[in-house]
């Protein structure tokens, strides 16, 4: 196991959420994508990219649990970058039997939500705080499961929208959806 890359991941997804703290306690997180959340954002992902061009994929063999989720946290935090985000969810689709099934799940339905696409675990919340539209409702537990989520009562899954709901979510937000334009999430209408 890499000691020195396991100690400066686990430093980066501190520092990330450290910061996050922070402008979260100055009420600073609720409006946009802060500057200094995205600076760290951004020097993060910097460093993980070299660090996969000399270990490949942090994954738990290489760094250990704590590690590789923390290169996770980087990466589900570079919402400025789709193609890194991109790329990394195919590196640990290559390596999934050796990363934690919940990240992947986690990575997945980010991208798509960014994509305005349904998600297919669950995990990404409206600004309501109900998970966006599914894949596939009437499955929706069983993949859960899969990746060791807990499993949604048939009330909660009800409540999930349609993926018909897609396009009236995403334009609820004008800056929201500008800045996914901006960044190569989705092309201009």
């Amino acid at each position: 196991m890499n000691e020195a890359f396991a100690k400066e991941l686990i430093n980066l997804a501190e520092k990330d959420l450290s910061v996050r703290e922070k402008l979260n306690s100055e009420g600073k997180l609720a409006n946009g994508y802060h500057p200094e959340m995205e600076l760290v954002h951004r020097q993060n992902a910097e460093r993980l990219r070299t660090i996969i061009k000399e270990i490949g994929y942090p994954t738990i063999s290489k760094v250990g649990d704590k590690a590789s989720d923390a290169a996770w946290l980087v990466i589900q935090h570079s919402i400025g970058e789709p193609e890194f985000m991109k790329s990394c969810y195919k590196m640990m689709i290559e390596n999934k039997n050796d990363i934690n099934p919940l990240n992947i799940a986690y990575l997945y339905d980010r991208i798509r939500v960014f994509q305005s696409q349904p998600q297919k675990y669950g995990t990404q919340l409206t600004a309501e705080g109900i998970p966006y539209p599914v894949e596939d409702k009437n499955h929706l537990n069983e993949e859960r499961l899969k990746v060791n989520l807990p499993s949604f009562s048939q009330e909660e899954i009800k409540k999930i929208p349609g993926i018909e709901t897609i396009n009236e979510l995403d334009n609820k937000d004008a800056d929201y959806t500008m800045w996914r334009i901006k960044t190569g999430w989705i092309t201009a209408p």
